[in-house]
């Protein structure tokens, strides 16, 4: 059979209209009146078959309207109806208070397992890294893989935890197909790390109700190991990659501190960015390399429960959206609950993206369900003073202080700051060191433009093109030839774009001598390795130096838009807050009457608003 074209597909689902052509139209044919078939066979089958009944032309059917508009008008008509709020008014419920603790498994960044001499691998064949201890193979024993610690220290001095000098292993018995031995090996009991803390300010996108800052204690961090992976198929059946098994993991439990579903997701965004920071974990969470386990309770605030709510958990959470959501689902449920005069079930919850619901998976395990008890084929693990010592003194500038620089030195928002720390594991803003430091030279040099020597007034500039002209050099718009990743060193060179070559084009446009079109038409011919003999070579050869019109012209383009706004120039007249809006408008049809290349936005702006003044004058 033929395959059905996507339009008819959309047709008939959204609309009920079925095609004429193909096994569907033929049925349809074939279940009309006989007089209607032949005459269909006769000739063009619609038009015969309508006339063959001798009725009046059917009514057209109404077009079908597209999904997405239906989704789009259903959240209007709901939000119309109070039926939806916004995530801003759903961080507390009157008369109750939630309590949300986390507890988040991170891969370790190391070439070797816990307890196995056998590689760690992402991408390769299935079962192709496998030691004789990893799947539980009888006589094999646990070997401690030293180089797994110095990562997993790393970690627990970002959070400013206190390491323990002597820390030892248990095993957590469970019974499933992802865990060959039958228990998993872990540190319940004696951790290695313990009573450390992170603290959120305001500007990491905390609940409004937290104020400035909020501080949340870490209770333990523990090493553990990873199980199989899953790979579910057709007919019930599961095949098991062992290359997972015994991959080391840190488990990082938090207090009980959290109260406000944002507060909580943003509490994860920043552990991921700390473990990045210091190079302690392999990827985030949207590739697995993170997951997040999330207590929840409630509470009446009237002072009859003293003590905290029962709690669910809802297991292996990969978004920081799908985190904030399953809470307040959670909460809300566990509420209506409570209201109803039920009681809330210690158990085990999970959540789907795009869910608005938990969903029960199993009664919540405890510590009497899982038998822990000490590994007796693995010695207490020592941890020397001169080791955690070296490594507290080589780790990087913590985030918060990095954060702080780039804001009140540079001038960044607090967004694009946490975007260049973040990107490739730090090296972006290693890059974006090297493109100031340039950038510094070549203004230093420069006595014309005084204004340019603060850096200041060019470093949200080149964090904008670092962060979002550079990103989209990977993206559709640079065409079939475009790499997937831009590459960078950990010392913030990159092979695509060199930074002499991107300060260069900077220095041009922060200095008007180039327009941004310009200049990002050369961003692309250096990511094609199209320039030869330097970026301003390139500007000489085929000129592209910014030539702006005069001040008569701006005047007389001035003048011709406003003749032609007459209803817009009246909003000008009588104002009690200046209408900036419309002022932007004439500016923009400026821009559009003349020589784009040959404008400058804000000129335009002050010729136009020098005009509307005296219009508002006279």
């Amino acid at each position: 059979m033929t395959r059905i074209p996507t339009s008819a597909l959309s047709s008939y689902l959204l609309g009920g209209q079925i095609s004429r052509r193909g096994c569907i139209g033929a049925c349809q044919a074939l279940r009309q009146p006989a007089i209607a078939r032949s005459a269909a066979l006769r000739s063009c089958p619609v038009r015969l078959l309508h006339a063959a009944r001798e009725v009046s032309a059917p009514t057209p059917p109404a077009q079908p309207v597209p999904l997405r508009k239906q989704l789009r008008e259903e959240a209007k008509q709901a939000k119309k109806q109070g039926k939806k709020k916004s995530k801003g008014d759903s961080q507390t419920v009157d008369g109750w208070e939630l309590t949300v603790g986390i507890e988040i498994h991170a891969q370790l960044n190391t070439s070797r397992k816990l307890f196995s001499p056998a590689v760690t691998s992402f991408n390769d064949e299935p079962n192709s890294h496998v030691a004789l201890f990893d799947v539980a193979m009888p006589g094999s024993q646990p070997l401690f893989q030293k180089e797994t610690l110095v990562p997993a220290l790393r970690a627990a001095l970002a959070l400013n935890c206190d390491v323990q000098k002597v820390s030892r292993f248990d095993r957590k018995h469970y019974f499933w197909w992802d865990q060959p031995s039958g228990y998993q090996i872990t540190q319940f009991y004696e951790p290695f790390a313990k009573n450390g803390h992170i603290t959120l300010l305001a500007r990491d996108g905390i609940s409004l109700e937290d104020g400035e800052s909020v501080t949340v204690g870490i209770h333990q961090v523990q090493l553990e190991q990873d199980t199989a992976k899953t790979l579910a198929q057709t007919d019930n059946i599961h095949w098991l990659d062992f290359n997972r098994v015994g991959v080391p993991l840190i488990e990082i439990i938090s207090e009980p501190e959290m109260h406000h579903p944002r507060t909580a997701a943003v509490f994860v965004r920043k552990i991921q960015s700390l473990l990045n920071s210091v190079d302690a974990c392999v990827s985030g969470m949207e590739t697995g390399g993170l997951r997040a386990d999330v207590n929840v309770s409630v509470r009446r605030t009237d002072g009859t429960n003293p003590s905290l709510g029962t709690r669910t958990e809802i297991k292996n959470l990969s978004t920081i959206k799908a985190i904030e959501d399953a809470i307040i689902s959670e909460r809300d449920r566990q509420i209506r609950e409570l209201e109803a005069g039920r009681t809330i079930a210690s158990e085990t919850r999970g959540w789907s993206i795009g869910s608005t619901e938990t969903r029960r998976l199993r009664g919540k395990e405890g510590e009497v369900d899982y038998r822990y008890m000490p590994d007796p084929d693995i010695a207490p693990l020592v941890i020397g003073d001169d080791l955690v010592n070296h490594l507290r003194e080589s780790l990087a500038v913590s985030l918060d202080s990095e954060l702080d620089t780039l804001i009140s030195q540079f001038g960044l928002t607090p967004k694009d700051a946490l975007s260049l720390i973040n990107l490739e594991n730090g090296a972006r803003v290693q890059y974006f060191y090297k493109i100031l430091k340039s950038l510094e030279e070549k203004f230093a040099g420069n006595t014309t433009e005084a204004e340019l020597s603060d850096i200041k007034s060019y470093a949200p500039i080149a964090g904008n093109w670092i962060i979002h002209e550079l990103g989209r050099l990977t993206t559709y718009k640079a065409g079939p030839l475009a790499a997937r990743d831009l590459s960078f060193t950990p010392e913030g060179d990159c092979e695509q774009v060199p930074d002499s070559d991107l300060s260069q084009l900077l220095y041009h446009l922060i200095q008007k001598q180039i327009t941004g079109k310009v200049a990002k038409e050369l961003l692309f011919a250096i990511y094609f390795k199209e320039i030869e003999g330097g970026v301003t070579q390139a500007i000489k050869d085929n000129d592209l130096w910014f030539k702006e019109i005069s001040q008569e012209e701006y005047e007389l383009l001035a003048d011709e838009v406003m003749a032609k706004e007459e209803k817009v120039l009246q909003g000008f007249v009588e104002y009690t807050k200046f209408p900036q809006g419309k002022l932007m408008y004439l500016v923009g049809k400026l821009m559009r009457l003349g020589p784009t290349e040959g404008i400058v936005p804000t000129t335009a702006e002050k010729v136009l608003r020098a005009k509307v003044d005296l219009l508002r004058e006279g």
